[in-house]
C-alpha cells in the first residue's frame, strides 16, 4: 500500500475532504498505513503489514460507529496529518527517538476512537454508562484509550507484538498522557506549564508533556487551515453539536455551549475560539518546535545571518498557520458584522410590526369607546 497521496501530505493545509473524495472510504488505514512507513516504524518494529491493515481497519470502523458529523474518521486522519506536519516540518521528528514518533503517530490515530458525537459534559449531565465507569472525569479520553489498547490485545490487530515489555511500557504510557491532554479542561493548565517550562533560562522541555501539547494543538487546529477547510470542519462540528443540543432538549438538559441550533452566533464563537484557544496554543506549539530544533542532534534550518556577532538563541521554523488564522478571524468579523446588522434590521422590523399592531388595537379600542358616548350624548339632546 504505497504513497497514496504524494507530496501533499507534508502540507499545513493538506485537504483530507479531497482524500475522501478521491476514491477511498478509509482515509484512517491509508494515511495511517503511510505515514508509519514513511518513519521507517514498520520495519523498525517489525510490524506485520497485513497486522497493521487489520488494526487500521478496526480502527476507522470504531470512528463510523455513530456516524458523527465531525468526530469520525475524517477528523483522526486530519489529525495525524497536522502531527506528522509538526514533527517534521519543524525538525521536532530529530529530538525523539523510534518508539516516541510510534507512540506520537499511533495516539493521533486512536485519539477519538469510538467517539460518541456528544461532550463530556453530556455524557455526565446524562448520566451515561460510560461516565459512571470513569468516574465523570475525562470520560470519553479515557474510553478513546481503553477502547483503542482492547483492540490491540487481539492477535489480529496487535501491532505492537515485536515491542519489548520496556518499550510497551514506554509506549503506552506515552499514549496515555497524550490522549488524556486532549480533553479541553486541561487546556489553560496545560498551556501556562508549558509556558513556564519554555521561559527558563535552559528550557528543560518534557517530552510527554510537549507531545501531549502537540497532539491537542493539532486536534484544535482547524481554524488554522486554508479557510474552505476550516469552514467545512466548523459547519460539521456545529451540526455535531446542535443534534446533542436536540438530545439535550428531548431529555430535558439544559443546553450546553453552541449546542442551541435556535441560539447559536456561529461567527462570534469562532472568533472567540481562535483568539482565546487555537492562537496563544499554536503560538506555544511553535515556541516548543523551535526550542527542540535548537536542541537536537539535526536541526531543520540553519539560523538567520545575525547581525552584530551575536549568537542566535533559537532556529525559526516556519508557521504556515499564522496567516490562515488571521484570514480566517478577518472574514469570521466580516461575517459577525453582518450578523449582527442582519439582527439589528430583524429586531427593528419586529418591533415596527409590533407598534403597528399595538396603533392598530389602541385605534380598535378607542373606536369602540367613542359610539357608546355618541349616542348618550345624543339621547340628551
Amino acid at each position: 500500500m504505497g504513497m497514496v497521496v504524494g507530496e501533499c501530505l507534508d502540507d499545513w493545509s493538506f485537504d483530507v475532504f479531497a482524500l475522501a473524495e478521491a476514491g477511498t472510504c478509509q482515509p484512517v488505514k491509508y494515511l495511517g498505513y503511510d505515514l508509519l512507513n514513511r518513519y521507517g516504524t514498520i520495519h523498525k518494529f517489525k510490524i506485520p503489514p497485513a497486522t497493521l491493515e487489520t488494526f487500521l481497519s478496526r480502527i476507522e470502523e470504531g470512528y463510523c460507529r455513530f456516524r458523527n458529523p465531525y468526530h469520525n474518521n475524517l477528523h483522526a486522519a486530519d489529525v495525524a496529518q497536522t502531527v506528522h506536519h509538526i514533527l517534521c516540518q519543524t525538525g521536532m521528528m530529530h529530538w525523539l527517538t523510534d518508539l516516541e514518533i510510534f507512540a506520537t503517530l499511533l495516539a493521533a490515530l486512536i485519539h477519538d476512537y469510538e467517539h460518541t458525537g456528544t461532550t463530556n459534559n453530556f455524557h455526565v449531565m446524562s448520566g451515561s454508562d460510560t461516565a459512571m465507569l470513569y468516574n465523570d472525569r475525562a470520560v470519553l479520553e479515557n474510553h478513546h484509550i481503553s477502547a483503542a489498547f482492547r483492540v490491540l490485545k487481539e492477535d489480529d490487530c496487535n501491532v505492537l507484538q515485536n515491542l519489548s515489555k520496556e518499550e510497551f511500557r514506554e509506549l503506552r504510557s506515552l499514549i496515555i498522557d497524550m490522549v488524556l491532554a486532549t480533553d479541553m479542561s486541561f487546556h489553560f493548565q496545560q498551556l501556562k506549564n508549558m509556558r513556564n517550562l519554555l521561559t527558563l533560562a535552559e528550557p528543560q522541555v518534557d517530552k510527554s508533556k510537549a507531545l501531549s501539547l502537540v497532539l491537542h494543538c493539532c486536534d484544535i487546529s482547524h481554524p488554522a487551515k486554508r479557510w474552505d477547510i476550516h469552514h467545512k470542519w466548523t459547519m460539521l462540528l456545529l451540526e455535531e453539536f446542535f443534534r446533542q443540543g436536540d438530545l439535550e432538549q428531548e431529555l430535558g438538559l439544559p443546553f450546553s455551549p453552541l449546542c442551541d441550533r435556535n441560539n447559536t452566533l456561529v461567527a462570534e464563537s469562532q472568533i472567540g475560539f481562535i483568539e482565546f484557544i487555537v492562537e496563544p496554543s499554536m503560538a506555544v506549539c511553535a515556541d516548543i518546535g523551535e526550542t527542540t530544533a535548537t536542541t537536537a542532534d539535526k536541526p531543520p534550518t540553519k539560523p538567520k545571518d545575525v547581525k552584530n556577532g551575536a549568537k542566535p538563541d533559537r532556529f525559526e521554523i516556519k508557521k504556515p498557520w499564522i496567516t490562515c488564522l488571521a484570514e480566517n478571524k478577518k472574514i469570521w468579523k466580516e461575517q459577525a458584522q453582518r450578523d449582527a446588522e442582519a439582527r439589528a434590521a430583524a429586531a427593528a422590523e419586529a418591533a415596527a410590526i409590533e407598534a403597528a399592531a399595538a396603533a392598530q388595537e389602541q385605534q380598535q379600542s378607542t373606536d369602540d369607546g367613542s359610539a357608546p358616548e355618541a349616542t348618550t350624548s345624543e339621547v340628551k339632546d
